[in-house]
């Protein structure tokens, strides 16, 4: 995923669909996020879990974290579709999820019409890591739904790194480029 190249220091990065306007995991993405099917983002994130089983890169993850949502996004909406992602890749690799070691602060718009540079500059301040023991020396995965330009990604595992977690690893459903 050269969209984090040179941005951020991760361990790994993997997703498990390509993202395209009007295919199937456009789809799949869609009724996870906007329509309340959050079985679709469990077994998902199961089948990312199978993937991450195979990789040894990935065999010294203490937890899960996902991307979190803003209070007022999540009231809402109801729910994190990433928080149903990693609940899906928790199960299956038998590690646990920690949504509250991630904060964001501030209230964005919806990045999805925002170029790299705007998107970046709009994701840089949004995401805090309380200062904890259980971030410091840890290898964390973080999730999430689509990467497009990983400026989210980014920023979280910015705030992650900046508590003193020893690695950041990436996985999300799909990938756009």
């Amino acid at each position: 995923m050269k969209q984090l190249w040179g941005r951020v220091p991760l361990n790994a990065a993997m997703a498990l669909l390509y993202f395209r306007k009007g295919a199937k995991a456009q789809r799949l993405i869609h009724s996870l996020k906007y329509n309340g099917k959050t079985d679709v983002g469990i077994l998902l994130g199961s089948m990312i879990g199978e993937r991450i089983k195979l990789n040894s890169i990935y065999s010294d993850i203490d937890f899960i974290v996902p991307v979190p949502l803003h209070h007022q996004k999540l009231r809402s909406r109801g729910y994190n579709q990433s928080s149903f992602i990693a609940e899906g890749i928790a199960q299956t690799i038998n590690i646990p999820f920690k949504e509250e070691i991630l904060i964001r602060t501030i209230s964005t718009e919806s990045q999805t019409r925002k170029n790299r540079f705007s998107r970046y500059e709009n994701m840089k301040a949004v995401f805090k890591a309380p200062e904890t023991d259980q971030i410091t020396g840890k290898h964390i995965l973080l999730v999430d739904d689509v990467i497009t330009t990983g400026a989210t990604l980014e920023a979280c595992a910015n705030a992650l790194l900046v508590q003193g977690a020893l690695k950041v690893s990436i996985a999300a459903l799909a990938f756009a480029e």
